[in-house]
């Protein structure tokens, strides 16, 4: 694992800003680093060592020089690659995965793309083209940023590096913050630092003579074959998910694994058959803590599990740092617990496996059930039950309405994802500043668009997939576990595994009993019962207890009564937010975390 950075050179002073903008990005790779230089590009590289760990340094060329590689993530099929771009002639000059992606460029050109099997950003420059040529994995495991600004593309694994470049102009995307509010995270192309993108995942690039061309190379497709009976599905998913483990195991270093109280991350640590676990939790209380659970499931696989109970001090105090890893701010009360569980196993480990990516393309979540479980109130006629959501929104918020006004929408105009924090009216109302940002149903139109045909619970899936797994999953994985210098690999984000995922009935996905249902059954062969069928519960983080707490509470009111709160919210309305949920009359722990985050992440970029 490593980071990656780097800007088209028009300057005289290319060596000294490349530097710094690798050194920006230390903590992605503290093992070694690499730049190339010329009159067209400079490229950084910084490398935290995990296959071929004598030769496998960056920037990489192929044999005569005129293409030069820098690259993140890795490659799990490279092996087999290898041999094949062999046979066509190509001489390898090292052992590392990364040589596989110039030769195979060499060969394919952009055709080599489908035939990858890992996460992975990376940028070949052609010194006889003068052109860039970068992608990004399948799911966005790995992040990539650009930007083009002054007449100079700068691209980079973070957008922080790109603060050194002399031509990079730091401005708030406000647009950006009104989007978030809605959604805990930003969902858009555009970041919160205007004029800087992300590359879409399944994406490549291309730019020459200033002028940048993108295109998709992969897709998720929801086909369900409805022939094969549930004990075919979860043989294919033992199957193939025991060979993704493998491979996701190949390392010249010791790898380890997350564990919760969960079956995906059991399910991973129990297959991968790794020599430790590690776990992370608050207080005694086990709606907080797990890690009872994972010493348990470790000594029922016969593996050593390492822990440690985060303080409320801990988690408080190193905030802004984490923010600071994060680029974007993210409200997700989780990432902070991902930094500590990755720092804790950072100490003992270069590699990790964890569970994310299982809920999304197997139908984990529990709002996923919706559909199901309203089916009878479905009976309603549409215009009938449209009417009654209508009145129930006017009504004073009374447990049992969030039912009616919910029942009243299509699934397009009501579900967004996994958070839906503020409304557009909330938002218009909390904030002082103006915005063109688009309704969110706008944003999530061009999902829902391509699986119109589907049934519901694929269209959640298929959403979540493509926004939520990538703007809030992924980007505290990879942000976290980077920041410790720990590289997370994630083995049920991988194309074979999609590949049998997505051929899987909805009733093998989701039933009345349980989400994930046939991935239970599968994971029942390596996991006892009780975690197999175990609810979904998620990273539980007591915030909305810490809120009522004085010190906290004082904490988080005088961030929102601040000058740079003024600048941006109608703050009697946040200490009315606060103030509410301290009495308990709402939990407004989520709404609260979301405008915080946002307020720490602007005073650590912007202060």
């Amino acid at each position: 694992m490593c980071g990656i950075v780097g800007f088209t050179n028009r300057t005289d002073c290319a060596e000294k800003i490349i530097e710094e903008m690798m050194d920006a990005i230390k903590h992605r790779g503290p093992d070694s680093e690499g730049k190339y230089v010329d009159s067209g590009i400079a490229m950084g590289f910084r490398r935290l060592s995990i296959i071929d760990l004598s030769t496998g340094s960056q920037p990489l060329f192929n044999e005569n020089k005129n293409l030069v590689l820098t690259f993140n993530g890795e490659i799990y099929n490279y092996q087999s690659l290898r041999q094949e771009l062999i046979a066509e002639g190509h001489v390898f000059t090292t052992n590392t995965d990364s040589e596989v992606l110039l030769h195979g460029y060499e060969q394919w050109g952009k055709d080599m793309l489908p035939k990858l099997r890992g996460m992975f950003a990376f940028v070949i420059w052609d010194t006889e083209k003068q052109e860039l040529f970068g992608a990004r994995d399948f799911f966005g495991i790995k992040p990539l940023y650009y930007a083009d600004m002054g007449g100079t593309f700068m691209y980079g694994s973070e957008i922080k590096s790109f603060l050194h470049h002399p031509d990079f102009k730091k401005v708030l995307n406000e647009t950006a913050l009104e989007n978030y509010l809605t959604f805990q995270y930003s969902p858009c192309e555009e970041t919160f630092f205007k004029g800087v993108y992300k590359l879409l995942p399944a994406h490549w690039f291309t730019y020459r003579g200033g002028k940048l061309e993108t295109g998709r190379y992969w897709s998720i497709n929801f086909d369900a074959d409805e022939k094969p009976d549930l004990d075919e599905w979860v043989k294919r998913i033992s199957d193939v998910f025991k060979d993704s483990v493998e491979a996701h195991k190949i390392a010249d270093v010791e790898v380890g694994s997350f564990l919760s109280s969960g079956v995906d991350s059991s399910y991973v640590a129990a297959v991968a058959n790794v020599g430790k676990t590690f776990t992370v939790g608050f207080g005694e209380d086990e709606k907080y803590n797990e890690i009872g659970y994972a010493k348990e499931f470790s000594r029922f696989i016969g593996k050593e599990n390492i822990s440690k109970v985060i303080t409320p001090e801990e988690y408080w105090s190193n905030f802004p740092n984490i923010q600071y890893h994060m680029d974007e701010p993210l409200a997700d009360p989780a990432a902070i617990a991902l930094y500590f569980v990755c720092k804790l196993a950072s100490e003992r480990v270069k590699v990790v496996l964890s569970g994310e990516g299982a809920d999304e393309i197997f139908g984990g979540y529990n709002i996923y059930k919706e559909p199901d479980d309203v089916a009878a109130y479905n009976l309603i006629p549409r215009p009938i039950r449209r009417c009654i959501g209508k009145m129930a929104e006017k009504l004073p918020a009374h447990r049992g309405l969030n039912f009616l006004i919910r029942r009243g929408k299509d699934l397009e105009e009501r579900f967004i994802g996994n958070a839906y924090i503020f409304s557009e009216k909330e938002r218009k109302a909390l904030l002082k500043i103006k915005t063109d940002a688009p309704d969110a149903k706008e944003i999530t139109k061009p999902f829902y668009d391509r699986v119109a045909d589907k049934d519901n619970v694929t269209k959640m899936q298929y959403l979540d997939l493509n926004m939520w797994m990538t703007g809030d999953i992924l980007l505290k994985a990879d942000k976290m576990s980077m920041a410790n210098s720990l590289e997370l690999r994630v083995p049920f984000l991988d194309k074979k595994v999609m590949a049998v995922a997505e051929r899987i009935p909805k009733r093998y996905r989701v039933t009345k009993e349980n989400t994930k249902f046939a991935m239970r059954k599968a994971a029942l062969a390596a996991c006892p019962p009780l975690t197999a069928n175990k609810k979904k519960l998620g990273f539980p983080v007591p915030i909305r207890v810490w809120l009522k707490e004085d010190e906290y509470y004082t904490r988080v009111r005088k961030m929102f009564e601040s000058e740079r709160s003024k600048r941006f919210f109608n703050t009697e309305k946040l200490v009315e937010l606060l103030d509410r949920h301290r009495e308990g009359k709402y939990d407004n722990s989520r709404k609260i975390w979301t405008v915080y985050t946002f307020l720490v992440w602007h005073e650590v970029y912007f202060g």
